[in-house]
């Protein structure tokens, strides 16, 4: 009874203006209240500071600051072998797999679409049909910047709208096409194992996705998919390394990442299991 009442309130509750205003005051400096509510983050989610740059709550002035910051340089170790990709995030593994043509499996009876994940343009979808896929989701007490799990040179960002619902393992075993309905932001890129693409997924009081290329995406909030082509022939080309930030979440989500056809084989995972940054996630293709 009580999952479903979670579930239920979610619909009917203004997800966007909550996230909004949570947004609104997770950026403001409060002094000794922003201390004390960071502190009490910290304790309640169990965070681990001593891996943090800056250990005491005390260094960040907004709740966001102390919510994305950054590690220090000796927290995670970097897989440099040419043949390995490396997980892009601390979180926990959702699911992963084979795409089934258009359709990527959530959890236990719902599957969305591979096209509708990307923004609707077919033309995006179609180097990932019939690809693989891992969808990777942050809880609270995780550290909230993307890095790429390979080389790349961005090719594309798409912003899709769309609903706030919660990404946690409740509300993607029970809300259909979750990652398919909630604001999101794709970015593409070229990589030496085919195409990939990262899809940041929104979710209920994040308040903000912000890439290292573009700053914030979003809020504001649009009511249509914007897209933006990038030429890496251009001064404004962006190639990141294996390793480098691609982004970061204000307020914790999820990660969904695409790949080709026979491009990658995973490496050992398992639905349920911990990730960090920098350790191996698959490698590239015998086949």
């Amino acid at each position: 009874m009580l999952d479903w009442l979670k579930i239920n309130l979610q619909y009917i509750t203004p997800k966007h203006a909550l996230s909004r205003l949570v947004g609104k005051l997770a950026e403001a400096e409060m002094g000794g209240l922003t201390t004390a509510l960071i502190k009490a983050f910290i304790k309640h989610y169990r965070v681990d500071m001593d891996e943090a740059l800056y250990p005491e709550p005390e260094h960040y002035r907004s709740f966001n600051a102390f919510f994305t910051r950054p590690l220090k340089p000796e927290a995670r170790s970097i897989d440099n072998d040419d043949n390995t990709l490396i997980h892009a995030v601390d979180g926990t593994v959702s699911q992963f797999g084979d795409i089934n043509y258009d359709s990527i499996f959530q959890a236990k009876g719902h599957n969305f679409s591979l096209t509708s994940l990307l923004g609707g343009n077919p033309d995006l979808a179609e180097p990932f049909k019939n690809g693989k896929f891992a969808t990777v989701y942050l809880a609270p007490r995780d550290y909230h910047r993307i890095h790429m799990p390979v080389d790349g040179t961005l090719t594309d960002m798409v912003y899709v709208p769309g609903e706030l619902f919660s990404v946690n393992p409740l509300t993607a075993a029970n809300v259909p096409d979750l990652f398919a309905r909630n604001e999101r932001v794709v970015a593409l890129f070229d990589t030496p194992v085919g195409k990939m693409a990262m899809v940041l997924v929104g979710a209920t009081i994040v308040a903000s996705i912000e890439t290292v290329w573009s700053g914030t995406v979003t809020p504001p909030a649009g009511k249509n998919v914007q897209h933006w082509r990038y030429d890496k022939d251009s001064e404004a080309s962006v190639t990141l390394k294996k390793g480098d930030e691609l982004g970061r979440f204000k307020l914790g989500s999820t990660i969904v990442a695409c790949f080709e056809q026979d491009a990658i084989d995973f490496e050992a995972l398992e639905a349920g299991m911990v990730t960090r940054l920098g350790e191996p996630m698959a490698t590239r293709s015998e086949r």
